[in-house]
């Protein structure tokens, strides 16, 4: 199972668009963005996850699972649950501005 932010960051990796997905794993585009526009764990037909999973994968993603540690090795990022659940902690988040 990848949630839709593993999805959304795995096809940022690959420098993928939607459509270019779409054709390397045999899903439609709507099905892509469906995908992404879930809310956590991506629910659907087990055989779609599956391509999409493997051609991810093929390409050269590796899932990480919770608490789990990358086999692979080589570069990469996982998002902890301490910065994703406060967003103050982000230095690209939009600052409110005081008035003077």
């Amino acid at each position: 199972m990848i949630t839709s932010d593993q999805l959304r960051a795995a096809r940022s990796l690959l420098g993928l668009d939607q459509r270019h997905l779409s054709e390397l794993c045999g899903l439609s585009v709507p099905t892509i963005w469906r995908m992404e526009a879930s809310s956590g764990v991506i629910r659907g037909n087990v055989d779609s996850l599956t391509k999409l999973i493997t051609a991810l994968e093929s390409a050269g993603v590796e899932f990480i699972g919770e608490n789990a540690p990358s086999l692979e090795g080589g570069r990469g990022i996982r998002l902890t649950k301490a910065k994703a659940l406060h967003p103050t902690h982000n230095p690209f988040a939009i600052k409110p501005m005081h008035a003077a």
